[in-house]
């Protein structure tokens, strides 16, 4: 039922996989229809799950997230042709009272409400997001990333898929974080990013 209805939202786009928009930084990449499933799954959704996906595209995550996990979602895109597609496919796939899209800057984005965050970004402009995803968002909060990793941040997780590669993360508590990496690990714990951000109200007894 996933395939059929990730094949449908395919269907849909033009025969381009790699897409420019006129004034955008960052390319139109389509992910196929079996990462879409891999990410959500990765990030183990459900339907308590708020899932924002970071750079939409046509939806098609969002949209996997709210028919077949239950979820609720929003996508967040500046492309208006994109967030077009997007709502065209949520009211194909019969999920528009579950997922909403907007069109808007990344940077400028409210994403504290979700606990899921999904990214398929080029790493000049995830890494310029890296102190939102770690100063917004709850701790415990999943991220999934694809095809790139976050820097100087252990992925819990990592899968190949389809020669795609994905990477999850989940947002450490304040006590969770040391001065140096544990044993064994080469690279600095996000922690040490998280110390130096001042927490939104109401999230400070949260971090601790």
């Amino acid at each position: 039922m996933l395939a059929a209805s990730l094949a449908c939202i395919s269907a849909c786009q033009s025969a381009n996989h790699l897409e420019f928009g006129k004034g955008l930084d960052v390319p139109y990449v389509q992910t196929p229809p079996n990462v879409v499933t891999a990410m959500l799954r990765m990030a183990h959704v459900g339907a308590n799950d708020v899932v924002i996906d970071l750079g939409c595209g046509d939806g098609r995550i969002i949209v996997a997230a709210a028919k077949e996990f239950g979820a609720r979602g929003v996508g967040y895109d500046i492309d208006p042709q994109r967030i077009s597609e997007a709502r065209r496919n949520a009211g194909r796939a019969g999920v528009t009272p579950r997922v909403q899209f907007v069109q808007k800057d990344l940077f400028d984005v409210k994403i504290s409400e979700a606990s899921v965050v999904t990214v398929f970004l080029l790493p000049t402009v995830r890494e310029k997001l890296r102190p939102r995803l770690l100063g917004d968002l709850a701790p415990g909060t999943r991220i999934v990333s694809h095809s790139f990793p976050l820097r100087n941040w252990k992925p819990d997780q990592k899968l190949e898929v389809e020669g795609r590669t994905l990477y999850l993360f989940t947002v450490p508590k304040m006590a969770e974080c040391t001065t140096a990496a544990p044993a064994g690990i080469d690279q600095t714990p996000p922690c040490l990013d998280r110390k130096s951000l001042p927490l939104p109200p109401g999230k400070q007894s949260e971090a601790r």
